[in-house]
């Protein structure tokens, strides 16, 4: 496949926001989210102190971590980094505007919503770590990655030849959707059985790592196990239909990915339990679903092209 500039940039983008992805998970898994107690500066600074002498005396200087401070900047530093991406995403898609102005469009809609992210990411800081608002900022940096692998997919999707009859595309689609659903769903309870582990964690005198998980309370946590076995059932009715239905090597292909990905979730799910919620573990529970999601929505329009 030959790539221009722009398809170049769009698909550099995905990757970019997938490392964004991935450093929010360490921050989240090291305890950094609160590493830079204030927003847009860091302990009233553009470049936070490496020593507690360089703080500010309106500061406090027991809640200073370098470690987390630091953690946290280049969390932020990155998320500037993809939003200038993203606005150059933006800024050349325009090009495609008489074209397809659906890349247009597509594209402007990512730099909207990074926008709102980059909003969203203060109120976070400014709510001490809401729960919720952590939640929705893991869901909009889903939809944002998901709406860039769009724009970049749109914009090589004349180069992909995929021949499906209507049955089979209809067929694969049904399942294909009813697996993002139900894998979004299980993301949003993993993000919610995060957030009561950190309340947990956080409380005077908490108790040893591995006892976090039986101190949980409610029903999410065991719905969150639960449900797995649905997502689980579900990849595999997809691989199977896209082996038995389909002859075309890229879909069937990017159906082992996702039985794969599908698979490395429940090992790590497995092994946060056993190695007293790791914090490596945390974050490839994160990448994983980030990654699992694009697959599905990357399969989807794979097959839309059919």
């Amino acid at each position: 496949m030959n790539l221009n500039k722009y398809q170049l940039l769009a698909i550099a983008t995905v990757i970019a926001t997938v490392v964004l992805i991935f450093v929010g998970g360490l921050v989240r898994a090291s305890g950094a989210g609160l590493g830079c107690p204030d927003w847009p500066k860091c302990f009233g600074m553009w470049i936070p102190p490496t020593s507690v002498e360089q703080l500010p005396p309106e500061f406090d200087a027991a809640a200073f971590n370098p470690v987390h401070t630091w953690l946290e900047y280049v969390n932020r530093l990155t998320g500037v980094v993809i939003g200038l991406l993203i606005t150059a995403t933006f800024y050349f898609s325009l090009t495609y505007r008489k074209i397809d102005p659906v890349i247009t469009i597509s594209a402007g809609v990512a730099f909207v919503l990074v926008l709102v992210q980059g909003w969203l990411g203060g109120q976070v800081v400014r709510s001490g770590l809401s729960a919720g608002m952590i939640t929705l900022h893991m869901v909009l940096a889903m939809i944002i990655v998901n709406v860039l692998l769009f724009t970049a997919f749109r914009s090589t999707s004349r180069q992909i030849d995929i021949s499906l009859t209507r049955a089979t595309r209809k067929r694969l689609m049904t399942g294909g959707i009813v697996l993002l659903v139900l894998t979004v769903v299980q993301m949003v309870l993993g993000t919610q059985v995060r957030e009561l582990i950190d309340v947990v964690k956080n409380i005077p005198n908490p108790p040893p790592r591995d006892m976090w998980l039986d101190q949980l309370d409610g029903w999410i946590y065991p719905v969150h196990r639960s449900f797995s076995w649905l997502v689980v059932i579900a990849t595999g009715a997809v691989w199977w239909m896209t082996r038995r239905f389909t002859g075309t090597l890229s879909l069937y292909v990017l159906a082992g990915i996702i039985v794969k990905l599908v698979l490395l979730q429940v090992f790590v799910g497995l092994a946060m339990e056993w190695v007293q919620m790791a914090g490596v573990f945390q974050v490839l529970h994160l990448v994983g679903s980030a990654l699992l999601i694009m697959a599905i929505f990357h399969h989807l329009l794979k097959l839309q092209t059919g």
